[in-house]
């Protein structure tokens, strides 16, 4: 039965939702519902990728608290940009592609994450065939550093966790 049914509360929920949304409980909205939700609930479980294995808990502390460091630094700096344009003379924006040797879907997510949440980069775009991708930095000054940033600060310590 648990191979039939992998998750029985998701099953539940959809088939309340459906007959909710149809504010009906008749025999056709029920089956009709039920039909729908053991689909859902089907699909669900065909999607639902492997557990990640966390190799050590330690470095994943130690990487939120530099994250959250990280994130109210780059806060700062970004406020101070927009907040003196005077000074923002000479700046510039640009893009920065960083190569990377981490294949672990979970780390690259992670990456992901990081460097979209630190204020003045967003990840752009990546290249699974050349295992490269593409970072936007507002305050762009030398792009070599950016690419040691990366690697060295972030990808080194997810690859330790991950990897």
């Amino acid at each position: 039965m648990r191979r039939w049914l992998r998750y029985p509360l998701l099953t539940l929920a959809l088939l309340g939702l459906w007959l909710l949304l149809n504010e009906s409980v008749s025999p056709g909205a029920f089956l009709l519902g039920g039909m729908l939700a053991l689909g859902g609930a089907g699909a669900f479980a065909a999607l639902t990728p492997p557990r990640p294995r966390v190799r050590r808990l330690a470095a994943v502390l130690r990487l939120l608290r530099d994250v959250l460091v990280e994130v109210v630094r780059s806060n700062n700096a970004v406020a101070r940009i927009i907040l003196q344009p005077g000074r923002a003379q000479g700046r510039r924006s640009g893009f920065v592609l960083i190569p990377l040797d981490m294949k672990n879907p979970y780390g690259l997510a992670a990456l992901t994450c990081i460097l979209t949440a630190t204020p003045g980069t967003v990840w752009v775009d990546y290249d699974a065939a050349r295992s490269t991708f593409l970072l936007h930095v507002l305050d762009l000054i030398d792009e070599e550093a950016w690419v040691r940033i990366v690697k060295d600060k972030w990808e080194r310590r997810l690859m330790e966790i991950f990897e």
